[in-house]
């Protein structure tokens, strides 16, 4: 795949760039190195300052960003000037919470008398250089929320974004770069995937992250085996959205269709598969299928529009190809389902609700990344577990019941990462982030996220 910014809108290519040679690979992974070494003894005072820095430079050039993110990617541009506002949030929220979360922890003190010594503590310490493999859905969100607990912990970071989003990687770099950051301290990789193993086997990267497909995550999790070295995984997801009889249905309705269409369906945590209870079920499909109907398709940077286009025309065949799928088998398209007329140019497609889907069909079972939903009607709560479950995929859920008893039921049951209630799956920087089964392993985001990338020492004194 080359390297270049391709308007989803038009499927024009706006610039291409180079693939950086293994000189600058080499230059580039040299100072992350040799920068940690400084980089590590720093206090979080100082990370601090330079971590706001980061923000307030983000804040000001909140519309450029945006822009250059609609640009590449598709996002409409009102969520494009949304996610950099929530970089620049989680930003700050790791500038002023690092210390604490990463304050050493002091053993009970009988503890330590029988162990024979005087006194012992726990203290992170910080890695080294990580390489983050990051994915162009959210091309700014996902790298920050690595990059902020990554360098507030001490370590160095490598970003190989995506190929097809190069300008929002280099900004990236270049942003850290002009808030004070060391040079070596966050550096982009312009460089294809076939790159990746080299970097990752180098001895001086420490660790990788990454968010992206369950192929990639083997890939990189494969190397990264091999060498013995940490990985973080968030991989796809396929998460259900169940609604029970006390829900509150339209705004279970309303809230649904964000949950599918946010980033033109292309979201890991989008709600995907809409698990409904036959008491509100033909009530919710009618009203979500009304919804879903009237949402606007088209130019993304319209504050008129809804849902833009998808970010690669692959994506777009894949997704077609599923729905496909699904149809010939039986399945029932109650809206969409289709390239919408009015946009013959670019990657376009109309939201889509689709009923009737059975374990046959590949869409049950594979991710849709883009702006279809799967409806399903279920007897009661039992069914709604089995079928929430029935995936291969655990990134987050979306339950929506006022009944107490069915709330510790799901919590308990349900085999995901998040279960939210009566309201949609989101990310935020207090909270852990990360899935089960094939959505990856280990945790973004709050205090499990920075200490992820940390070595976690003990450090004991005897008598």
């Amino acid at each position: 795949m080359a390297i270049a910014t391709v308007n989803p809108a038009t499927g024009e290519t706006v610039r291409t760039f180079d693939a950086l040679d293994a000189a600058g690979v080499e230059r580039r992974i040299a100072a992350a190195h040799d920068t940690f070494r400084e980089w590590r003894t720093t206090g979080f005072a100082h990370r601090a300052g330079l971590m706001r820095a980061a923000a307030d430079l983000l804040d000001k050039e909140q519309d450029e960003i945006a822009r250059t993110m609609t640009l590449e990617m598709g996002k409409t541009l009102a969520a494009a000037r949304a996610e950099a506002a929530k970089c620049a949030k989680a930003m700050r929220w790791y500038a002023g919470h690092a210390e604490a979360l990463l304050a050493d922890e002091h053993p009970d003190s009988a503890d330590v008398a029988d162990s024979g010594g005087s006194r012992a503590y726990v203290r992170y310490r910080p890695m080294g250089v990580v390489l983050a493999v990051m994915p162009w859905n959210f091309p700014l969100w996902q790298v920050v929320r690595f990059a902020a607990p990554a360098l507030m912990a001490g370590n160095t970071g490598l970003l190989k974004h995506a190929s097809n989003v190069p300008q929002t990687a280099l900004y990236l770099g270049d942003l850290f770069h002009r808030a004070g950051f060391p040079a070596g301290c966050f550096q982009t990789l312009l460089i294809g995937s076939g790159a990746i193993e080299d970097v990752l086997r180098d001895p001086r990267v420490a660790a990788a992250t990454l968010t992206g497909s369950e192929g990639a995550g083997r890939a990189v999790a494969s190397v990264a085996g091999d060498e013995v070295k940490k990985t973080v995984l968030e991989l796809g997801g396929s998460d259900p959205f169940v609604v029970m009889p006390s829900a509150d249905v339209d705004r279970a309705v309303e809230v649904a269709v964000t949950a599918r269409v946010q980033n033109n369906g292309q979201s890991c945590i989008a709600a995907k598969r809409f698990i409904v209870h036959a008491d509100v079920h033909d009530r919710f499909a009618e009203r979500f299928t009304r919804a879903m109907s009237a949402l606007r398709v088209g130019d993304p940077t319209s504050l008129s529009t809804d849902v833009g286009p998808l970010a690669t025309e692959q994506g777009r065949t894949d997704l077609e190809e599923l729905v496909a799928d699904a149809l010939d088998q039986g399945a029932e398209a109650l809206c969409g389902a289709r390239r919408p007329e009015a946009q013959p140019d670019g990657w376009f497609y109309e939201p889509t609700v689709l009923s009737g889907v059975t374990d046959r069909m590949r869409i049950h079972r594979e991710e849709a990344f883009g702006p279809v939903a799967t409806l399903y009607r279920v007897p009661d709560l039992d069914a709604a577990v089995a079928l929430a479950n029935d995936t291969p995929f655990g990134l987050s859920s979306n339950v929506w019941t006022r009944d107490e008893d069915e709330q510790r039921r799901f919590v308990r049951d349900l085999e995901a990462g998040g279960v939210f209630f009566n309201g949609m799956t989101a990310s935020h920087p207090a909270f852990p982030f990360g899935g089960v089964k094939r959505s990856g392993y280990g945790r973004e985001l709050s205090g499990h996220g920075i200490r992820e990338f940390c070595n976690v020492t003990t450090v004991w004194f005897g008598r």
